[in-house]
């Protein structure tokens, strides 16, 4: 008998992605998640010929080791994502629906492949993954309200907070068993009336946020800002909202928000200016990173090269065609 794995990042849109997929194609499947920074998942998989693996939002560069060895051994991989891939392999077992563009996400480029069948669902990824103007014009478009609106950014915010940490213990609830939840309702909406969580993670985000924000900027000039957060478990869960938090309040800079990693060194989060989005995967890859246009991270930035990295960081040419190492104007 075949079997079928959804795999999928542990934030709002590798979440929101593989539920709307569920939801279009009810069949049982192996759900494979985890934390944020957890991204070559696909090397757990443990799949035969005839078997189907679903992939969400996770970087086919990090995992195409795993993913051609899967294709190789017979089984039929659909794969949805929107990070930066040089080379994506042709097979006829391969079903690709990537997309590198600035104003798409992962959720959004399932709904587009299943005819905008859980639009409500697509739009909490998209907020979730700070999409919000491009989400706000999609939820108008679909015939959402004002408040409506509202609600699904608040949960899409919640569930990506939720999946930063280094590990489950530092986050309210873990990725895979909040997915268990948001797969009780085919519309969030229901979610929200009807549980708590979202409420909880909530409330905890804007706590945390609370903290962060009454640090000090460790450097900034009119191009952008770059923040240094103690270790904390709070820290460690509020680094990606912290980012988005002060991108959508600063909208013409670039941020950049680092935590002490658990092995020496820093966690880094790196948004270019929403008015100029594209310059971070560059900035990020220079460094050992990778990311979007847009958005982008430092899995481990040695504590040497702090000076360095805002050196760099300072002089990115934001806005700049991204051709590789850190656009410098």
């Amino acid at each position: 008998m075949a079997h079928r794995f959804d795999v999928c990042n542990g934030d709002a849109d590798g979440l929101c992605a593989a539920l709307q997929w569920r939801l279009y194609e009810p069949a049982p499947a192996t759900l494979l998640t985890g934390m944020k920074r957890d991204i070559e998942l696909l090397e757990r998989v443990q799949a035969s010929a005839g078997d189907e693996v679903n992939v969400f939002d996770l970087s086919m560069h990090r995992n195409r080791a795993a993913l051609l060895n899967l294709i190789q051994a017979g089984v039929h991989v659909r794969y949805f994502d929107h990070h930066e891939v040089s080379d994506i392999p042709s097979h006829a077992l391969l079903e690709a629906h990537v997309d590198c563009a600035g104003n798409v996400c992962t959720s959004l480029l399932v709904d587009r492949r299943i005819g905008g069948a859980f639009h409500a669902w697509a739009l909490v990824g998209a907020y979730g993954d700070n999409l919000a103007p491009i989400a706000d014009r999609l939820a108008m478009d679909w015939g959402f309200g004002a408040q409506d609106s509202a609600e699904l950014r608040r949960l899409g915010e919640a569930i990506n907070y939720n999946a930063y940490g280094d590990d489950e213990h530092d986050v309210r609830i873990a990725p895979a068993r909040l997915y268990a939840v948001m797969a009780r309702y085919q519309d969030p909406r229901d979610m929200l009336a009807h549980d708590s969580i979202a409420d909880e993670i909530d409330a905890q985000r804007r706590t945390d946020l609370r903290q962060a924000l009454a640090y000090p900027p460790h450097w900034q000039d009119g191009s952008g800002s770059v923040y240094v957060l103690p270790d904390e478990p709070w820290s460690r869960r509020v680094i990606g909202s912290l980012a988005n938090e002060l991108s959508n309040a600063n909208p013409k800079i670039a941020h950049a928000v680092l935590r002490p990693h658990r092995s020496g060194g820093y966690v880094v989060s790196v948004r270019a200016p929403l008015a100029m989005p594209s310059g971070t995967h560059g900035l990020c890859r220079h460094f050992g990173g990778r990311g979007r246009a847009r958005a982008g991270g430092i899995d481990r930035l040695e504590a040497t090269d702090l000076a360095r990295f805002v050196t760099a960081f300072a002089a990115t040419c934001w806005g700049a065609p991204d051709h590789g190492g850190a656009p410098s104007c």
